[in-house]
C-alpha cells in the first residue's frame, strides 16, 4: 500500500475514485510485476509489522513486494498507480490493524484490490493484526466505531460506505493469519513467510490431492454446494457427508478437498480413513505425514497433544476424516475442539455411511449424498463399459435397463459396466434378466449394490478368480494385501489345479490384474499389494453366504476375547488376524471349515490341547506373529491341511508334533530359531514349499531364525518340494552335528573319517531334489558343493551365498532379490568361478542375472571370472570390500577376449577396492560393456587420476548414471580422441572428491553432456569454478543442479573471452538450483555468470558472497520466466537428508541405489 498524507482530521480527505477496470492490461493472462502487494495503515503498522513482512519477503526470500516509498517514485499520480500496482501484484496481504477502517484511503484501496482479483479470491491473504476476525466481518468495535464516523460526515456516498463493509465482510470470510494463534510475533511472521513462499510454488504443485477420473453429476453438485456453503459457515465447524456405501462419498470428498483449497477457502486438506475398527496411531500418523513433520512420542495421548499443537499454529486446515462407523472423540486423535477449530479458522469434514453417526459426532452440518439420477447412471454406466451409440441402438435400452438395476451406485455401475465390456447385445440382456431376478441374501438398503458385485463377480471367467476375489475379504477392512498371500493362500485352498508353483504364482498375478480391471479390486501403494473397497469387501462376504462359503470375518477389530460362533453355522473361513485375542477356547467346533486366519495375535501364548479336534476339513492355518511355545497333539486331526503358516513365532521350541500331516503343501516358518531341525519335517513327503529364512534385525545386524542343526537326509525326502527358501538360516553343511566347529569340517570325499557319526544336511541333497525350481540358501564354503552330480538341477531361479550371510546381507541391497531372479553372493572367501564345478556352472553361473564379490581374496580379474562363467546374462555386477589382488577391474592384457565381455550388464558398483587401481587396462572388444546404464565407484582410495578414461569411455554409449566417491580421482572423464555425437548419460553425483580438479581433462566434446538432467556435488575440492566453459556449452538438458559443501569453488562457469562481453551462458532448461556451503563463490565478482529461464526452485545457504539486490528478485536475477521459490525449508530438509543418507551407507556399508 502507499501511505498516504493523513491530515488530522483524516475523514476530510476524499479517496480518488478509480474505477478498477480502467486500466486493466489488455491481456488475458497478466504478466505479474510483484509477487505481493502489501496493503496497510501506516500509523498502525509502518514502522513494525509491515516493515519487518516487507524486509522478510523482498530482502530475505527475494519475492518481490510492493511497498509504498521502494516502489513509487515522487510525483506519481498516486490512485493509478496504484491500481496498476494492484493489478499486476499476484497476492495481496491485507494487514487488518485497529484503525484500518478509520482510513478511507485504505478502505478504498481494499475495495480495488478485491475488484482486480474477484476472479481468484485465493489472491487475498488477510492478516488480523491484534483483531478479531468477527469486528471485522460485521464491522464491530474500531471499525464499527469508524464506520459510524464515517458515515456521520456525510462526506461519502452511502454506496461508497456500502461497498468498504461488503470489501471487509468478503475479506475477512477468506482463511489467513490471526495474531491469537501465535505466542510471538516472530512466529506470526515465519507462518506467513512459509505459507507465501509455498503458495508462489509452480501451480501444478500446490494441489497435492488426487482427484483423477472425478466426473460431476447432479446428485454429486447437489452434495458440493451444500458442503461448500457449510464450510464457508462460521458456526459450523464439523460438517458431516451421509449415505449407503458405494455412492461415492469418498471420491467426493476428496474433490471438495481439492477444490477448497484451490478456491482459497483453506490453505491445507488433510485426509485419513477412519473405517470400522479406528487404529488413532495411524490416523495421527497420516495426519502428520500430511502436515509436514514426525510424531516421535510414543502413546496416543503425547501424539494427540503433538499433533493438536501443530493443527492450532496453523490457520485454514481442512480436516477430513473419511469412512466413520461410529462417535469418536477429536481429542484422542488431537483434532481441537468446537472453539478451538473456529480460533484457527479450521474444520472437519467427516463421511458416514448413517445419519445418526452424525449425530453423535456433533455435526452442525449434515449433508445428504443421493444416488445417482437414471440419465446420469445410464451415462457413468455406458462410459465404463468401453461403448459408444446413440438413441436409435439396441444397446441403449438394454444399457438404461442395466444401469436402471444398479440402482444409481457408482460403485455398482462401475463393477456390472466393466463386466460387461466384452460382450455382446445378447450377453447385456441377460445380465438384465439376471438383476431383476436377483433376490439379495441381505438386508434391503445393500441389495441393490449385492446383486451389482455378484454379477460382476459371476462374469469372471475363472473360478480362480473367484476364489481370489472372496480370498480378499478376509484381511482387515482398508488393508494392504499381500499378492503374495493370496498365492500362498489360494494354493492351500486347492486352487491353481494342475499347476506347478511357478505358473500359479504367475497365474495369481493375472488373476488380480483380472479383478482390478474389473474395479473389485484397487491398486495400492505397494505394487506388490492390493486393496478392495469397504463396499466390494462387504458384499464379497455375503457373496461367499449366497455361494455356501459362509465366513466369520472380524479381523483388524481389536478384539481380546475370543468371539461367539455358532457351529451350525458351518463356517468356511474364519479370520480373525491382527487382534488382541489371548485365549482360544478348549476346542472349536467348525466340520466345514477350510481357512482359520489368526496371525498377529501377538498376546496369544497357547492353544489348548483338544482346540484342532473338529476341524478334520481345515486346509490353511496361519499362526504368524503369536506367542505360542507348542503346537497342540490336536493339529494331528488336520489330516486335510494343506498350507501352515508359522512365520516369527518367536516363542515356538518345538513344531515336531506337525510330522503327521501328510497332505502338507506349504510350511512356512521364517524368522523361527530352533536348536534342530525337526527330522519329522522329512515325513512331510507331499511339501511344495518350505520356507524356513532367516530375517535381518537391522538394530541388532544379526539374523533372527538361525538353526543350529539340520540333520541329513531330511530335506532330501521332500521329494515333491518345488520351492525351498533357506537364507541365512543354515550353514554348517556336512558338519557333524555334535561337533565343535561352525563351519564345513570334513570333504565330501571322506568316506572313512567320523564313520556312524551323524552330519548336517549336505548340499547334494539339494541337487538330488528334481522338482525344485526355485532355491534360495547360504553355504559356508564353496567346498560344500559337490564335485560331480547324476543329474543337473534345474533351478528356475535362485540365490545363492557363499560366505558370511551377516555381511551378505548388508551387501545385499545392491543385487535384486524377489522370485523372479537369479543371484549368487560369494564372500570372505577364496572361492572364484574358476574354482566351482562344471556342472555348478552350467546350472547356476551362467545363468546368474546378479553377482556380488565381498572380500574375495582370490579375485584379479573379472575378465577370468567371466570367461569362467560364462556370464553372457549377468545384468548386475557388484565387488566390495578386502579383494587385495584386484588391482585393475578388468585386465584385458593377461586375458585377452576375442568376443565382447558383459554385454549384458546394465548396474556396475564397486565399492572400498582400497587395492583397486585401474578400472580396466588394454582394448576391450567391441560391444564390451554396451548394456551399462548404471556406474557406482565409491571408496576406492588408490583408483588413478581419471575415472573413465577416453577408451573405456567409448564403450559406454547407454550409461545413464554415474555415481562417484572416490578421494583420489582428479578428473571423471578423460576426453582426448574421444568425439560422441550424443551420449545418454542423464544423471551424475560427485561426493567427497578431495583432489579433484575438473570434471573433464580436456576439452568437453559437444554431445558429452547434452542429455545430462542432474548433477549433484557434495564435498568436492573443485578449484576455480565447476564448469569450463566447454562444457557449461553442453548443458542443454540440465534441469536440476545441487553444489554442497566444495569450500574452494569460486565460480559456476569458467570466464572465458567469449563471456568478457557481458554475456551469460544459458542453462535453459534448469528448474532446480542448490548452492550451500560455498564460502568462496564469487568471492572477486559477486555476479551470477548464468541464466536459467525456467528456474522454479532456488536454495541459497551459506554462500556469503552471493546476494541480490534488495530491488530484484531472483526471477529477475536469473531471467527465469517462472515464479522462482526461494529458500523453501524442505530444501534444507531435503540436503541434510541426502548427507545423513551418505553417512548411513558409510558406517553401514550398504549402500541404497536408486535404479535407473
Amino acid at each position: 500500500m502507499v501511505v498516504k498524507p493523513e491530515p488530522m482530521s483524516e475523514d476530510n480527505q476524499e479517496p480518488v475514485d478509480v474505477d478498477a477496470s480502467a486500466s486493466l492490461p489488455s491481456s488475458s493472462a497478466p504478466r505479474w510485476k510483484h509477487d505481493v502487494f502489501l496493503s496497510f495503515r501506516g500509523a498502525d503498522a509502518r514502522k513494525g509489522i509491515a516493515f519487518e513482512l516487507y524486509d522478510r519477503l523482498q530482502n530475505r526470500r527475494g519475492i518481490k513486494t510492493f511497498m509504498d516509498d521502494h516502489d513509487l517514485q515522487v510525483g506519481d499520480v498516486i490512485s493509478p498507480t496504484l491500481l496498476t500496482a494492484i493489478k499486476e501484484s499476484r497476492f495481496a496481504i491485507i494487514v487488518l490493524s485497529q484503525n484500518y477502517a478509520s482510513s478511507t484511503w485504505c478502505l478504498e484501496e481494499l475495495r480495488n484490490i478485491c475488484e482486480c482479483m474477484e476472479e481468484d479470491n485465493n489472491r487475498i491473504l488477510p492478516l488480523f493484526y491484534y483483531v478479531d476476525p468477527t469486528d471485522v466481518r460485521y464491522q464491530k468495535r474500531s471499525f464499527g466505531d469508524a464506520f459510524t464516523r464515517h458515515e456521520k460526515s456525510q462526506r461519502h456516498r452511502s454506496e461508497k460506505v456500502q461497498q468498504w463493509r461488503d470489501a471487509l465482510k468478503k475479506v475477512a470470510n477468506f482463511s489467513g493469519w490471526h495474531t491469537l494463534n501465535y505466542k510471538t510475533e516472530r512466529e506470526l511472521l515465519d507462518a506467513i513467510e512459509e505459507s507465501v513462499s509455498n503458495k508462489l510454488r509452480p501451480t501444478e504443485l500446490e494441489f497435492k490431492m488426487s482427484i483423477g477420473g472425478f466426473e460431476e453429476f447432479a446428485a454429486t453438485k447437489q452434495a458440493i454446494d451444500e458442503v461448500m456453503n457449510a464450510l464457508k459457515d462460521d458456526e459450523a465447524t464439523t460438517i458431516g457427508v451421509y449415505r449407503m456405501g458405494g455412492v461415492g462419498k469418498t471420491t467426493m470428498v476428496k474433490y471438495v478437498g481439492a477444490q477448497a483449497q484451490k478456491s482459497r477457502l483453506f490453505n491445507q486438506v488433510i485426509m485419513a480413513v477412519v473405517s470400522q475398527n479406528p487404529d488413532l496411531m495411524k490416523i495421527q500418523e497420516t495426519f502428520a505425514e500430511l502436515l509436514g513433520f514426525k510424531l516421535e512420542e510414543k502413546t496416543e495421548i503425547g501424539r494427540s497433544i503433538k499433533l493438536k499443537d501443530k493443527i492450532m499454529r496453523g490457520t485454514g486446515i481442512l480436516i477430513i476424516l473419511d469412512d466413520i462407523w461410529k462417535r469418536i472423540d477429536f481429542s484422542d486423535i488431537g483434532i481441537p475442539s468446537h472453539n478451538e477449530l473456529q480460533k484457527c479458522n479450521s474444520k472437519v469434514l467427516l463421511t458416514t455411511r448413517k445419519s445418526r453417526v452424525c449425530n453423535t459426532m456433533k455435526s452442525h452440518a449434515k449433508i445428504h449424498l443421493n444416488t445417482l439420477s437414471e440419465e446420469d447412471a445410464r451415462s457413468l454406466f455406458v462410459k465404463e463399459a468401453g461403448k459408444s451409440f446413440d438413441k436409435s441402438s439396441n444397446f441403449y435400452d438394454v444399457a438404461s435397463e442395466v444401469a436402471r438395476e444398479c440402482a444409481g451406485l457408482p460403485v455398482a455401475l462401475v463393477a456390472v459396466a466393466r463386466a460387461l465390456r466384452d460382450e455382446g447385445l445378447d450377453g447385456w440382456k441377460q445380465a438384465a434378466r439376471r438383476l431383476k431376478a436377483s433376490q439379495p441374501p441381505i438386508p434391503e438398503d445393500e441389495g441393490d449394490v449385492f446383486k451389482c458385485i455378484k454379477l460382476s463377480y459371476d462374469y469372471l471367467k475363472s473360478n480362480d478368480s473367484k476364489s481370489c476375489f472372496l480370498l480378499c475379504c478376509l484381511f482387515p477392512e482398508d488393508y494392504d494385501i499381500p499378492i503374495d498371500y493370496l498365492f500362498k493362500y489360494g494354493v492351500g485352498k486347492g486352487m491353481f489345479q494342475d499347476s506347478n508353483l511357478l505358473d500359479a504364482r504367475a497365474t495369481t498375478y493375472l488373476v488380480v490384474k483380472a479383478l482390478k480391471d474389473s474395479s473389485l479390486l484397487l491398486d495400492a501403494e505397494d505394487d506388490r499389494c492390493v486393496k478392495m473397497h469397504d463396499v466390494i469387501r462387504d458384499m464379497a462376504i455375503s457373496i461367499s453366504l449366497s455361494e455356501g462359503q459362509r465366513v466369520l470375518v472380524k479381523a483388524g477389530c481389536e478384539l481380546k476375547n475370543w468371539p461367539q460362533i455358532d457351529a451350525h453355522k458351518g463356517y468356511s473361513g474364519i479370520s480373525l488376524m491382527v487382534n488382541k485375542i489371548c485365549k482360544l477356547p478348549q476346542e472349536l467346533v467348525c466340520p466345514n471349515l477350510q481357512i482359520l486366519l489368526l496371525q498377529h495375535n501377538a498376546s496369544l501364548n497357547d492353544i489348548p490341547n483338544s482346540f484342532f479336534q473338529s476341524q478334520k476339513e481345515l486346509r490353511v492355518l496361519d499362526l504368524s506373529r503369536t506367542g505360542i511355545s507348542l503346537l497342540p497333539q490336536s493339529i494331528n486331526f488336520l489330516t486335510n491341511l494343506q498350507a501352515l503358516y508359522l512365520d516369527h513365532c518367536n516363542s515356538i521350541i518345538d513344531i515336531s508334533v506337525i510330522g503327521k500331516l501328510n497332505k502338507l503343501e506349504i510350511l512356512s516358518m521364517r524368522g523361527i530359531a530352533l536348536r534342530e531341525f525337526p527330522r519329522e519335517i522329512g515325513q512331510l513327503t507331499n511339501l511344495r514349499m518350505l520356507d524356513v529364512s532367516a530375517e535381518f534385525n537391522p538394530r541388532t545386524q544379526r539374523f533372527d531364525g538361525r538353526i543350529a542343526t539340520l540333520p541329513s537326509e531330511v530335506i532330501s525326502k521332500l521329494h515333491r518340494l518345488e520351492e525351498l527358501y533357506m537364507q541365512c538360516t543354515f550353514s554348517d553343511w556336512r558338519s557333524n552335528i555334535d561337533g565343535e566347529g561352525d563351519g564345513f569340517s570334513e570333504s565330501l570325499e571322506s568316506d572313512t573319517d567320523g564313520e556312524g557319526e551323524e552330519t548336517n544336511i549336505g548340499f547334494d541333497e539339494l541337487v538330488g531334489l528334481s522338482y525344485l525350481s526355485i532355491l534360495k540358501v547360504c553355504i559356508s564354503d564353496g567346498n560344500c558343493i559337490p564335485r560331480s552330480i547324476e543329474v543337473e538341477p534345474n533351478w528356475v531361479y535362485f540365490s545363492i551365498s557363499i560366505g558370511s550371510c551377516n555381511d551378505i546381507a548388508r551387501h545385499s541391497k545392491n543385487i535384486p532379490s524377489g522370485h523372479n531372479f537369479r543371484s549368487l553372493s560369494l564372500d570372505s572367501t577364496d572361492t572364484t568361478i574358476g574354482t566351482f564345478p562344471d556342472w555348478f556352472v552350467n546350472a547356476v553361473v551362467k545363468n546368474t542375472e546378479g553377482l556380488q564379490y565381498k572380500d574375495c581374496r582370490g579375485l584379479s580379474n573379472i575378465l577370468v571370472e567371466y570367461d569362467h562363467g560364462r556370464l553372457h546374462g549377468l545384468k548386475v555386477l557388484s565387488v566390495i570390500g578386502r579383494c587385495e589382488n584386484l588391482k585393475e577391474l578388468m585386465n584385458a592384457i593377461t586375458c585377452v577376449p576375442d568376443k565382447p565381455v558383459f554385454e549384458n550388464m546394465e548396474e556396475l558398483h564397486l565399492q572400498e577396492l582400497n587395492d583397486l587401481e585401474e578400472l580396466c587396462v588394454g582394448e576391450l572388444p567391441a560391444g564390451s560393456l554396451w548394456s551399462l546404464k548404471l556406474l557406482k565407484v565409491s571408496r576406492c582410495p588408490n583408483l588413478g587420476n581419471v575415472l573413465l578414461p577416453s577408451k573405456l569411455l567409448q564403450k559406454l554409449p547407454n550409461l545413464e548414471k554415474l555415481i562417484c566417491e572416490t578421494s583420489g580421482v582428479e578428473y571423471i572423464f578423460g576426453c582426448e580422441g574421444f568425439e560422441p555425437d550424443q551420449t545418454n548419460l542423464r544423471e551424475m553425483e560427485l561426493w567427497d572428491l578431495d583432489v579433484i580438479r575438473s570434471i573433464c581433462n580436456g576439452p568437453a566434446p559437444r554431445g558429452m553432456f547434452q542429455t545430462l538432467k542432474e548433477l549433484a556435488i557434495y564435498n568436492c575440492n573443485f578449484q576455480g569454478s565447476l564448469f569450463t566453459f566447454d562444457v557449461a556449452q553442453c548443458l542443454f538438458q540440465l534441469e536440476k543442479l545441487t553444489v554442497v559443501k566444495c569450500p574452494l569453488l569460486e565460480g559456476v562457469i569458467e570466464a572465458r573471452r567469449e563471456t568478457l562481453n557481458n554475456k551469460k551462458t544459458v542453462l535453459p532448461k534448469l528448474k532446480n538450483l542448490r548452492l550451500h556451503s560455498l564460502p568462496m563463490l564469487y568471492k572477486g565478482s559477486a555476479t551470477i555468470d548464468f541464466e536459467c529461464p525456467s528456474l522454479e526452485d532456488l536454495h541459497l545457504q551459506d554462500c556469503p558472497h552471493l546476494s541480490f539486490p534488495s530491488s530484484a528478485s531472483a526471477s529477475d536475477y536469473f531471467h527465469s520466466r517462472n515464479q522462482v521459490l526461494f529458500n523453501d525449508r524442505r530444501h534444507r530438509v531435503d540436503l541434510i537428508t541426502i548427507r545423513a543418507a551418505n553417512l548411513f551407507m558409510y558406517k553401514m556399508n550398504a549402500p541404497k541405489l536408486k535404479n535407473t
